[in-house]
């Protein structure tokens, strides 16, 4: 029998320390009554507990590639420290340790300012934040979604000397292969870029050729892109049938039908499927409108529309996507957490200090209930909620 220490009494908000906890789960297996150590923010031991146990289950801390607000801010619209910092804390409670903060299709002089503003956080060591995500500009109008037309373009010199960067860290962009070429993709991808495919209406021999030069994921899967059919694949046909992309699934019961959702899990091999929330500023918050580009967008629910019932991002967050996994796609719980933590750090080239609560790999750790909400999460062994 487990017994409960009060958090007063933990050892946590340093980074070195100890833990012990009734259940871990380290990316791969499940223990009872361990004890997690760890020295300047990375994971040393687990042990046998030799005393009282915290109650709930520590798992390796969510990572997020699509996170494009939170708690009132949104990037696009706030490319500041400030507003960084609002939206990783915002995702904190939920469980989330790393994230790409995401800026859309938007204006030149933006794109440098977010750049920017990653390349201050990572200089400042603002925990949770590793990299940037660019969902555009260079999409596809048919499939653009809510992105504005008029920043919608070509790839030109003045965006890649942007992708080119070397100060903000884990770099992902989100093209559509009709207007991206293989050669432009290669580019991309020699400058330290990762390639998404989304927001494209592109044939399945075009998304073939993207792969084959390099792409390597897809960008919330089934939405913003050409679907499935008889005789045109399309890109979800592609996606579906690639064994060696990844895919992002936007698990809040709006943007995809649980069938579809398991037919991703289905199709794909194990380990390629993972969970991202493409949140927006609402998220953490009592918000019901905010302002997005020249238009408002506004919340039912955790329904978010524009001004033309377009669904625009959504108020989900890493453990309700967690949760929805498990509840309604009937995800064993293991698996619903590696496509929380493991295959996005996977994806991202860091699986191998991301993603685990194993010896060796960053201290970054949420503590869930039997509900799965987050209780408390640890970044490099500091207690940030």
């Amino acid at each position: 029998m487990t017994t409960s220490i009060t958090t007063s009494e933990l050892k946590p908000d340093a980074t070195t320390g100890s833990l012990a906890v009734a259940r871990l789960f380290d990316g791969e297996h499940w223990h009872s009554n361990v004890q997690l150590s760890w020295q300047q923010g990375q994971i040393t031991a687990i042990t046998p507990a030799a005393g009282p146990v915290q109650a709930g289950s520590l798992v390796p801390g969510f990572i997020d590639l699509q996170v494009n607000g939170g708690g009132g801010a949104l990037f696009n619209n706030q490319p500041t420290l400030a507003a960084l910092n609002t939206m990783a804390q915002a995702h904190r409670r939920f469980g989330t340790s790393a994230m790409l903060p995401t800026v859309i299709t938007d204006s030149l002089a933006v794109m440098q300012q977010a750049a920017d503003v990653i390349a201050a956080a990572l200089a400042n060591k603002l925990a949770g934040v590793i990299g940037i995500h660019f969902e555009g500009p260079h999409l596809a109008l048919p499939k653009k979604g809510v992105h504005p037309a008029a920043h919608i373009r070509p790839l030109t010199a003045a965006e890649l000397a942007i992708y080119q960067r070397t100060d903000i860290g884990i770099k992902l962009i989100t093209v559509a292969p009709e207007n991206v070429t293989p050669a432009q993709i290669k580019q991309l991808i020699a400058a330290g870029m990762q390639v998404w495919l989304g927001h494209s209406n592109a044939d399945a021999a075009t998304v073939q050729d993207a792969l084959a030069a390099g792409a390597c994921g897809f960008t919330h899967l089934y939405n913003a892109m050409s679907p499935l059919g008889s005789r045109e694949p399309g890109m979800v046909g592609v996606a579906l049938t690639d064994a060696h992309s990844w895919c992002g699934l936007i698990l809040d019961g709006l943007h995809l039908h649980p069938i579809a959702a398991k037919l991703a899990l289905a199709a794909k091999p194990k380990g390629k499927v993972l969970l991202v929330t493409d949140a927006m500023s609402p998220v953490g918050t009592n918000d019901t409108e905010f302002a997005f580009f020249s238009g408002t967008v506004r919340r039912q629910g955790n329904q978010l529309t524009n001004e033309d019932g377009a669904l625009a991002g959504s108020v989900l967050d890493m453990a309700s996507a967690v949760r929805y996994a498990v509840q309604v796609l009937d995800v064993e719980l293991h698996e619903a957490l590696c496509m929380a933590s493991l295959y996005p750090a996977q994806a991202l080239g860091c699986g191998d200090y991301r993603g685990k609560l194993q010896p060796g790999y960053q201290a970054d750790m949420v503590l869930l209930d039997q509900q799965l909400h987050c209780q408390q999460n640890w970044i490099a062994g500091n207690r940030v909620y």
